[in-house]
């Protein structure tokens, strides 16, 4: 609807439905009160003799318009027809409940000219009431006196091709991070400001926002451009709530998954902040709990924790010596990497290769809750509570045997991660710091919290992860700026099957990208890249 188009139009729930009473109006003058005759809704007024001074003309509009009587009040006037129609477009565009007028002091006449003062009160319904007080011109002709019809007779600011407006509209409950709105309030209560942006979180967002309507009376011109408030706040009553959220990253995030054909989720984090910026998934997820608290095998985006695990415990440093054989038998399991073998190598290039080998070696000389402490550091076992979401980090506890443990290692074993927690991963490994995930500024209680690894381990550790995108798994990356991270290939269910990973940060965006039944981590890697790309 264009401005003009909406001037004039009460949304207010309340005054949008009351039908317009007036069951009776005063009128006031110095000289005592009088009452008016109740609206008989006829439009007319009985016959009464021409005014003969400037105080009974006064009072004789005064009276019809307080009546919303268009006959009389604008054949009390000399110009009736330009005051019948302000009148009536003013009167129904304010829709009052109740109008009361009262007579001011009334100058001496100047041979056939006067003046005289009035105060108007319009009731438009609950806090909202008007007063304002103006002047009335008063001229003689053929003995008797009138108002003369100006714009100032209805209020005194208004100039000619001037009218009356109510502005009522939707306003701002819940801004994004940059102001932008996401939740509106207006006569139909709190509604999302878009319907397509941030499905996840309607009951979250709409649950935190509170109502606040905005409401005025402007003068408008002639094409219904705001000239001037003159009573209430167009702006509403209430300060915004502000989340974390980006609509901007939001967007980016909902068009990259909308544009796979599979089922993706991707969840963005701010590490600095823990401020959650975008959670999409598109319509091929049915459950609609999977970014928060969807649980999942991480496959080798695990690597993570057991590569922080391995250096935590001395066994190896980024440039140590490794075998990265194709198969390998490990206790009782056999382990294979996806077509290569690179024979001896160092652990940064096993990592950036994704080299399940070596890595399910590594796990088998931990002890039984190394990576169960590796991935507490990381903000897997943690508990957030959350204000408005219901969410779960992930599940990884110390194996219960050497044969879960080798399969732990590559994310294969009983280890679970969700989205939201492979994103907080992410965002730990890039910040240094145990980053709590938030909607609001203070709204996240943490019921089981964690400490990071040494920043010696995170040092060396982000070296590898640039290295996947420079030289390993997730090249797809290379070219969307300083991107680290580790991608991952899940099987679940009988193993024929497998999820696609991405997770990492560039600069102070956190992202994990699931791909359900995905069989490769390629799609992952792309769908990442368009994310970036759009931001």
């Amino acid at each position: 609807m264009s401005p003009a188009g909406k001037k004039g139009v009460l949304i207010g729930g309340a005054l949008a439905v009351i039908a317009i009473v007036v069951a009776a109006f005063v009128l006031l003058n110095g000289e005592g009160t009088t009452a008016a005759a109740p609206d008989t809704g006829s439009g007319t007024s009985p016959t009464a003799a021409e005014p003969s001074d400037p105080t009974s003309a006064a009072r004789t509009y005064l009276l019809a318009f307080a009546k919303k009587d268009p006959d009389a009040a604008s054949k009390a006037t000399d110009a009736p027809m330009d005051a019948s129609a302000a009148l009536q477009d003013a009167w129904a565009t304010l829709r009052p409940k109740e109008l009361t007028a009262k007579l001011g002091d009334v100058g001496a006449a100047q041979g056939d000219k006067a003046t005289a003062g009035y105060t108007i009160t319009w009731n438009l319904g609950t806090g909202h009431v008007w007063t304002y007080t103006g002047s009335l011109g008063l001229v003689q002709a053929q003995g008797a006196w009138r108002v003369h019809w100006a714009p100032t007779v209805l209020h005194p600011k208004l100039e000619t091709g001037q009218r009356l407006a109510i502005a009522s509209s939707d306003v701002p409950a819940v801004v994004d991070r940059d102001g932008k709105p996401l939740v509106v309030s207006g006569g139909g209560g709190l509604k999302l400001a878009d319907d397509k942006a941030f499905p996840l979180l309607r009951s979250a967002l709409t649950g935190h926002g509170q109502a606040s309507q905005a409401f005025a009376v402007e003068r408008v011109d002639a094409s219904g451009k705001n000239l001037e408030a003159l009573f209430g706040n167009p702006e509403g009553d209430r300060k915004p709530a502000a989340t974390g959220l980006s609509i901007a990253t939001q967007n980016a995030a909902q068009a990259a998954v909308d544009g796979y054909r599979g089922k993706a989720v991707l969840v963005a984090i701010q590490p600095s902040s823990g401020d959650l910026l975008a959670v999409a998934q598109n319509g091929s997820v049915t459950n609609a709990a999977s970014a928060f608290s969807g649980q999942y095998a991480p496959g080798s985006t695990f690597k993570i924790v057991t590569a922080t695990a391995a250096l935590e415990a001395g066994l190896v440093t980024p440039d140590s010596s490794v075998p990265c054989p194709l198969t390998d038998r490990i206790g009782t399991r056999t382990l294979s990497n996806e077509g290569f073998d690179l024979g001896t190598t160092t652990v940064h290039k096993a990592f950036a290769k994704s080299c399940n080998t070596t890595f399910g070696r590594l796990a088998s000389q931990l002890p039984a809750d190394g990576l169960a402490k590796a991935a507490t550091q990381f903000g897997l076992n943690a508990d957030f509570g959350i204000e408005g979401l219901s969410s779960e980090m992930g599940r990884v506890d110390p194996a219960a045997s050497p044969d879960e443990q080798v399969e732990d290692g590559i994310g294969q074993g009983k280890v679970q991660v969700s989205p939201m927690g492979a994103a907080v991963m992410a965002a730990t490994a890039a910040s240094g710091h145990a980053v709590v995930p938030r909607l609001w500024e203070g709204g996240t209680k943490v019921n089981t919290g964690y400490q990071p690894p040494s920043g010696s381990v995170l040092a060396a550790l982000r070296g590898m992860m640039r290295e996947v995108v420079t030289g390993g798994t997730a090249t797809g990356l290379a070219h969307s700026g300083s991107v680290f991270g580790k991608t991952g290939t899940a099987q679940f269910g009988s193993g024929a099957e497998a999820h696609g990973w991405f997770v990492g940060y560039r600069g102070d965006l956190a992202f994990a990208v699931f791909l359900e039944g995905a069989n490769d981590s390629k799609p992952a890697v792309s769908l990442g890249a368009k994310f970036l790309d759009a931001l």
